[in-house]
């Protein structure tokens, strides 16, 4: 089961962004199509505040800042279904506005982009050698071309 969700505290802004999720959950699931993926495995996405991606940054990663995107891999498997639980995404609102502001293209599409990557991310995906990171990048890129999206990623 697969869910896109928005944190109470975000109720109310941003209408014309989160009125209508089934773009994020179409990244989701283009994201699990060209990884070869099953798309009926299940994953969560949770568009929330800077305060919440910072308390979890720092309780699980030890940096004390607020980030754009946490994943939180669990390949569970649903005793309802069989199918694998791939884990959560949780993405900062407030960041991936001010990342698209900053980068001059919609906050709709730099949202794909946090899903996108952060999906990889659960399906075990990194970046941290040259080799993963092209890997990556490449089916990044990829996924977002076929979304329509026109941003990079630069971390």
């Amino acid at each position: 089961m697969s869910s896109i969700q928005i944190a109470d505290s975000l109720q109310g802004s941003s209408p014309e962004l989160l009125a209508d999720v089934s773009y994020l959950e179409r990244a989701a699931l283009e994201t699990l199509r060209q990884a070869g993926a099953s798309p009926e495995a299940g994953f969560s996405v949770v568009i929330t505040d800077n305060e919440q991606l910072h308390q979890l940054n720092r309780q699980f990663l030890e940096i004390d800042a607020p980030t754009d995107v946490l994943s939180f891999p669990s390949d569970e498997i649903d005793p309802d279904t069989g199918e694998t639980y791939l884990g959560d995404v949780l993405i900062s609102l407030p960041r991936a506005v001010a990342q698209a502001q900053a980068g001059g293209h919609p906050t709709r599409d730099e949202l794909q982009l946090l899903v996108v990557h952060g999906m990889l991310h659960l399906l075990g995906h990194d970046h941290a050698e040259p080799e993963e990171k092209a890997r990556m990048w490449a089916l990044q890129a990829s996924v977002l071309e076929q979304l329509g999206c026109r941003v990079a990623w630069s971390p």
